[in-house]
């Protein structure tokens, strides 16, 4: 095990002595990685909502446990999802 840590962490060196890669090739994939990442929370919070309606049709009474829990896990996904477009825009925008 520490044989392969040792290599991991000569590899993370030589990759940060390694030249810069110019800001103008990370703009296309950091516009993949914001749209990956608002696709990826469109696909969690519609999966949310269908599996708290089909919750709801089949035990009513616990309807309102089941709109606080899926509300709160909506809004965990838009957290993750802003998150993501936020590093991307820094990647599409870093200076040299």
């Amino acid at each position: 095990m520490i044989p392969i840590l040792l290599r991991a962490a000569e590899a993370a060196v030589t990759a940060a002595q390694a030249e810069p890669v110019s800001t103008s090739n990370m703009i296309p994939l950091a516009a993949v990685g914001a749209g990956l990442a608002v696709i990826g929370a469109g696909i969690g919070i519609g999966k949310i909502a269908a599996a708290g309606n089909e919750a709801i049709a089949r035990q009513p009474e616990a309807a309102t446990d089941i709109k606080g829990n899926s509300l709160i896990l909506s809004a965990l996904i838009e957290g993750v999802a802003l998150f993501g477009v936020v590093v991307a825009l820094l990647v599409a925008l870093k200076q040299k």
